[in-house]
C-alpha cells in the first residue's frame, strides 16, 4: 500500500472539475488524509482547460507534488496538457464521451469510462464527476460509502432523494471501474489515522483569523485571488453583529477601512495588485493621520490585469515602496495556512499599536491551494488595542485648546481617541499637523512629527515574534535558501534531496518583509557558503530587498515567473546545479 499519491481531474471550465477535486478531497480528509490541492484555471467564467490537483498522504505535506498517479480526463486536452506528469505506474481514467486516446510519444494505463453516459442513465448528465468519483474510489481501495457524509453536505438541502441519486453515480463509478479493471494494489492507499483536521484555503484562514481578532467590519470590491475573504466573511461576520460593504472600487473600500477604524471598529479590506494600486494614495493618508488599516495583498500575475489566475510573487516591492513621501508601513508574509490564520490576528494588534497601515501578502498558490491544517488554538489569540483609550476619562480640556492627538512620544505612538469621546476633539487631516491635528507647515513641527511617526517601528524588527521562520542544522552550511509565502513547503521538501546528494542545506522563510529583520537574516546568512534565493518574479524583487537591508552579499537567484509554484523536483535540480556549478569554478 501506499503512503501518499497525487490525483489530478481536468476537463473545461464550468464543467464541475472544482467540486469533483472538492467532493475527492473532503471525504479524504475526514478520514485522516493528510492533502495538498492546488487549482488551475483560466480568467474566465466558461470554457478553457481547468485541473486541480490533490496530493494525498499519510503525513502531513507542505506542497504539491512533482508528478501524478491517477488522471481524471473529462476531455483530450485534459490527456494531451498532463500526461507529462504522469508517473510509468500512473493511470488514466477518462470519459467515454469524447473517444480518448494516450497521446503521442507517451505511454500510459488508460481506462474509459462512460461518465457521462452512467450519470444520464441515472437521471442527468450533471452526475458525471460523482462518476468519475467513485471510479476513483475503485482505484484507491476506497468504500464509495466513504463519500456519503460529504454528499449530504451539499445535496440533503435538495432533498433526501438528490443525496440518493449522486451516491448512487459514485457507486456505479466504483462498479463499472472495477469490472473494467480489477484491483490494482499498486495504488491502494494506506489507511489513514482517522483524526479530524481542517482542510482550507489561506483566503478562508484568513477571514477566520479576521473575526478572531474582533474585526466586524470589511469594505472590498472582488478580484481574483482575493475574493474568497470576502465570500466568507459575507457568510460569517453577520453571526457576530459586523457587516461587509461591497464597494464601487478599491479607493472607496480603503478609506472606507480607514473611516471605520478612526471610529473605533477594526476594519480591513483585501485585494490584488491592480487594487493595490488603486490603494496608494488612502494607504498614505493611514499613515499621516496615524489610523490603523489593515490590508491583504493576494499577489497573482501582473502588471495590469496580467495573468489573474496564475501565481507570481511580484508586489513585493510595490508593498513597500508604492506610497508617496515616508510614512511607517508594516509587511507581514505568512508562508503556511496555519501561519496566515494567527498572522492576521497579530496584524490588527499591530495596526492598533502601531497607529499604521499593515499589509498581510500572501500569494495566489498561498490563497488559494487548499491544504489540511492542524486544529487552530484560539487560546493563542490575544486581543491588543495599544495606546486606544477607549472608556477612559479624558483630562479636561481647560484652555480651551484640542486634544493632543498627536502628541510627540519617545515611542513615536501617540494616545488615541475616537469621536465622541468627552474632551477628545481634536483634527484629523491629510496635512501635515501639530500635535492637535491642526495644519501647520512650521519646519520645526515637520521635523518634529515626521521624526515621531518613523521612529514607531524602530525596534520591530527585533520585537516581532518570528520575524523569519528558521530550518538551520548546520552551524557551516553550503547554501541558506531564501522563500517567501508559499514558497515554504517547497524549499522544505527539496531539502532532504539536496542533503541525500551531499549538501549540506539551511533554509530562512520571510516572514516580516517591512520593516525587514536583517539582524536575523545577517545571522543565517553568515552560517552559509552561499546564499539561494527563490521567488516567482522576474526582476528578483525578493533578493533585491535583502541586498537594500543587509548589505552587499553574494546571492544566487532562482526565478520563476511562468504563472506556476515551484515543484520540489524542479527546486533540487536547479539548487542542486548551482551548487556543482560553484564547485567546478573553485
Amino acid at each position: 500500500m501506499r503512503e501518499q499519491l497525487s490525483w489530478k481531474v481536468g476537463g473545461q471550465q464550468g464543467e464541475g472539475i472544482e467540486s469533483t477535486g472538492e467532493i475527492f478531497a473532503s471525504a479524504l480528509n475526514r478520514q485522516g488524509y493528510f492533502l495538498f490541492g492546488y487549482r488551475h484555471f483560466s480568467s474566465r467564467i466558461k470554457g478553457g482547460h481547468t485541473n486541480n490537483k490533490i496530493r494525498v498522504s499519510t503525513k502531513p505535506l507542505n506542497s504539491i507534488s512533482d508528478d501524478l498517479n491517477i488522471l481524471v480526463a473529462f476531455d483530450q486536452e485534459t490527456i494531451d496538457v498532463n500526461i507529462h506528469e504522469l508517473r510509468q505506474d500512473g493511470v488514466i481514467i477518462a470519459d467515454a464521451k469524447f473517444n480518448p486516446v494516450v497521446t503521442e510519444g507517451y505511454e500510459a494505463r488508460l481506462f474509459v469510462v462512460p461518465f457521462t453516459e452512467i450519470a444520464t442513465e441515472l437521471g442527468t448528465s450533471l452526475m458525471k464527476n460523482m462518476v468519475a468519483v467513485g471510479a476513483s474510489s475503485a482505484i484507491l481501495g476506497l468504500n464509495p460509502s466513504t463519500y456519503q457524509d460529504v454528499v449530504e453536505d451539499l445535496f440533503l438541502k435538495k432533498g433526501a432523494t438528490v443525496v440518493e441519486k449522486n451516491m448512487e453515480a459514485i457507486r456505479a463509478g466504483a462498479e463499472y471501474f472495477r469490472n473494467e479493471a480489477g484491483d490494482l494494489p499498486e495504488l491502494r492507499l494506506a489507511p489513514a489515522d482517522g483524526k479530524k483536521r481542517m482542510f482550507m484555503i489561506g483566503n478562508d484562514a484568513i477571514g477566520m483569523g479576521a473575526i478572531a481578532a474582533g474585526s466586524r467590519f470589511m469594505a472590498a470590491y472582488p478580484i481574483t485571488p482575493a475574493s474568497e475573504i470576502m465570500e466568507y466573511m459575507i457568510k460569517r461576520v453577520p453571526e457576530f453583529g459586523g457587516t461587509v460593504i461591497q464597494t464601487e472600487d478599491e479607493i472607496a473600500a480603503c478609506t472606507m477601512a480607514i473611516g471605520a477604524n478612526y471610529a473605533g471598529v477594526r476594519a480591513f479590506t483585501a485585494s490584488a495588485g491592480p487594487g493595490l494600486s488603486l490603494m496608494a494614495e488612502a494607504i498614505g493618508l493611514s499613515g499621516m493621520t496615524e489610523q490603523p488599516l489593515v490590508i491583504f495583498d493576494t499577489q497573482r500575475g501582473g502588471p495590469s490585469t496580467g495573468l489573474p489566475t496564475k501565481q507570481e510573487q511580484s508586489d513585493l516591492m510595490a508593498m513597500i515602496y508604492s506610497t508617496h513621501g515616508d510614512i511607517p508601513k508594516i509587511v507581514m508574509t505568512p508562508s503556511t495556512v496555519e501561519e496566515a490564520f494567527y498572522d492576521t490576528v497579530e496584524a490588527f494588534n499591530l495596526a492598533e499599536e502601531y497607529q499604521c497601515p499593515v499589509i498581510l501578502v500572501t500569494d495566489l498558490a498561498l490563497s488559494l491551494g487548499k491544504q489540511t491544517v492542524e486544529p487552530l488554538d484560539y487560546n493563542r489569540v490575544e486581543i491588543r488595542r495599544g495606546a486606544l483609550k477607549l472608556g477612559e476619562e479624558l483630562p479636561e480640556r481647560i484652555d480651551g485648546t484640542y486634544y493632543k492627538r498627536y502628541e510627540v512620544t519617545d515611542s513615536g505612538v501617540s494616545n488615541r481617541v475616537i469621536p465622541g469621546m468627552k474632551n477628545g476633539i481634536h483634527h484629523v487631516t491629510g496635512v501635515e499637523h501639530d500635535e492637535t491635528g491642526k495644519p501647520s507647515e512650521s519646519p520645526e513641527n515637520r521635523i518634529a512629527q515626521m521624526d515621531k511617526r518613523l521612529r514607531k517601528l524602530a525596534d520591530l524588527p527585533n520585537t516581532f515574534k518570528n520575524p523569519l521562520h528558521v530550518h538551520a542544522e548546520h552551524q557551516e552550511a553550503d547554501i541558506l535558501v531564501v522563500g517567501v509565502n508559499s514558497t515554504r513547503g517547497t524549499i522544505e521538501e527539496a531539502m532532504p534531496r539536496l542533503e541525500a546528494d551531499g549538501i549540506k542545506v539551511n533554509h530562512a522563510q520571510i516572514r516580516l518583509l517591512h520593516p525587514f529583520p536583517a539582524d536575523a537574516l545577517k545571522q543565517q546568512i553568515a552560517k552559509a557558503k552561499k546564499v539561494i534565493v527563490v521567488e516567482n518574479n522576474a526582476t528578483a524583487q525578493l533578493a533585491n530587498i535583502i541586498k537594500m537591508n543587509v548589505g552587499d552579499v553574494q546571492i544566487e537567484h532562482v526565478l520563476k515567473y511562468d504563472g506556476n509554484p515551484f515543484l520540489p523536483g524542479e527546486l533540487h535540480q536547479i539548487c542542486k546545479k548551482k551548487v556543482e556549478a560553484s564547485k567546478e569554478l573553485v
